[in-house]
């Protein structure tokens, strides 16, 4: 891997003397050398040059000094390191320097074999601090992606044993849907399309989250949460309340001619569900999800939701009549049912 390295130091013959000394790993493009005569135009070289690794600079220059540059790039380019090369090797500059974000400090006359050691020991460093740096980036991409869950669920010890293992668990399960966007989506070009829906999901997943639920997934203009722990039927009926008053409150802005005030369709359920990754170990496509009879009702019950309700099952009612106030809607036949199911919609 090659390493670049930026030199800064206002000495005529120092570059001739770098390319001398480094042309064997110059040749086998193990490094390469950029130069800079000050600090200012080392600034510039390393606008030109983000890749830069290691800047190895003198104190005493024109224009801009090596410590006020260390002070720059420390600031604003903390994935570079520094390394003073300098004649003036006493401990007031060495205390400066190190306290400044220098990593290492040579002394001139340089030996060059062991600046060449310094440079190794240094690039080495710079390597660890960007695949930490890159590893935290992908960390914060795979969340977007990943719901929590299922990064838990992927840092515990048996990991790769357990691919395929599902487990039972007490859950409640929400199913939204996002009333009349599908004739919206017909009229606005896509890019308005997806911008809104995104818009619409984060105020509803704001909710969802502020209750301890996680989403499990995203299905064109629905989405599917699921609720565990304590209380979690109770807290998945206030996270579709709040979640049904932030999309009628919504102000996102529409196109010229548009009327439209988004509200929801919400089924609830609860029970038990089992849990676990679905999909093909061998193709390697896997979702940690909830299967079973709960969420099968949940999703039925928010096709029997009409725009506006959250819609619970005469079961449910029972569980949380106490705590909520409910309204008999209906006795309904739900898809796949052999039997009718007494429905409530939860109004407060």
């Amino acid at each position: 891997m090659k390493t670049k390295i930026l030199v800064v130091d206002d000495e005529a013959d120092l570059e001739l003397l770098i390319k001398q000394k480094f042309r064997r790993k110059i040749r086998e493009s193990t490094y390469e050398f950029v130069f800079a005569t000050n600090g200012q135009e080392a600034l510039d070289r390393i606008l030109e040059n983000p890749d830069t690794d290691v800047i190895l600079s003198d104190i005493n220059m024109p224009v801009m000094d090596g410590l006020t540059l260390l002070t720059r790039t420390h600031t604003e380019h903390p994935a570079m390191k520094t390394v003073i090369v300098s004649a003036y090797g006493d401990m007031g500059n060495l205390r400066i320097a190190m306290n400044r974000g220098a990593f290492d400090f040579v002394v001139k006359p340089v030996d060059f074999a062991d600046l060449e050691l310094t440079i190794e020991k240094t690039a080495e460093q710079v390597r660890q601090l960007r695949d930490t740096l890159r590893a935290i980036q992908e960390n914060n991409i795979l969340k977007m992606y990943v719901d929590e869950t299922v990064l838990n669920f992927m840092t515990r010890p048996d990991f790769e044993n357990r691919l395929l293992a599902s487990e039972t668990v007490e859950a409640t399960v929400i199913f939204l849907d996002i009333c009349g966007f599908t004739s919206l989506a017909e009229k606005l070009p896509p890019t308005d399309v997806v911008g809104l829906l995104n818009t619409y999901f984060d105020l509803v997943v704001k909710e969802f989250i502020a209750q301890g639920g996680h989403v499990d997934k995203f299905m064109g203009d629905a989405v599917m949460a699921v609720f565990r722990g304590e209380h979690h039927l109770d807290r998945a009926i206030d996270a579709a309340l709040s979640a049904r008053t932030a999309l009628q409150q919504s102000q996102a802005p529409l196109p010229p001619g548009f009327d439209y005030r988004p509200k929801v369709s919400i089924g609830v359920n609860t029970g038990e569900v089992v849990s676990g990754n679905i999909g093909s170990a061998s193709l390697k496509r896997l979702d940690y999800t909830v299967i079973g009879d709960v969420v099968n009702m949940s999703q039925r019950l928010q096709s029997a939701a009409k725009a506006g309700q959250v819609i619970i099952s005469e079961a449910v009612y029972f569980k949380v009549k106490e705590s909520f106030h409910c309204q008999y809607v209906d006795e309904v036949v739900l898809k796949n049912k052999a039997l009718p199911v007494k429905i409530y919609e939860v109004m407060e």
